[in-house]
This record gives structure tokens, C-alpha cells and sequence, in this order.
């Protein structure tokens, strides 16, 4: 029986469901944006106290979250808009 009732919900409001999944997408890309600042801030700190070169490693991966970071949060605007419409 529950399992109609949701299912009826979910036919019944099919906006909430995109919205749903919007805000599932926009979690993992506000994790990847913070993690990047963090990574960040600890390169900036090891090279003001080793004074020698960061790794490039150090450099890309900041690089990478950052466009995956705002690809999600891209994509969820995306699907939260597209859900007004439906």
C-alpha cells in the first residue's frame, strides 16, 4: 500500500521530483567547491612556510574540483529551472 501512495506522489508532482533530484546534485558539487578551497589554502600555507615550489599535482586537483564543483551546481540550476516548467 505505501508504495502506491508514493508513487502516486511522485505522478501526482512530478516538479518536486526534479527539484529532488536537483538538490541531490548540488550536495556532491558544494563538497567538491569547499574541498577545493581547502586544498587550496593548504598549498598557499606550505608554500609561504617552505618556500619552494608546489607540486603540480597540488595545482590540477584544485583545477579539476573546481570545474566538476561548478559543473554540478551548473547542472542543478539547470534541472531546478527546468522544473518550474513542468
Amino acid at each position: 500500500m505505501s508504495l502506491q501512495v508514493l508513487w502516486s506522489f511522485l505522478a501526482a508532482h512530478p516538479g518536486k521530483l526534479v527539484n529532488l533530484l536537483a538538490l541531490l546534485i548540488t550536495c556532491p558539487g558544494g563538497l567538491l567547491l569547499q574541498s577545493a578551497r581547502r586544498r587550496a589554502s593548504m598549498a598557499r600555507e606550505s608554500l609561504a612556510v617552505d618556500e619552494g615550489l608546489v607540486d603540480a599535482f597540488d595545482l590540477r586537483v584544485p583545477r579539476y574540483y573546481y570545474i566538476l564543483g561548478f559543473s554540478c551546481l551548473a547542472m542543478a540550476l539547470l534541472l531546478s529551472w527546468f522544473s518550474t516548467w513542468i
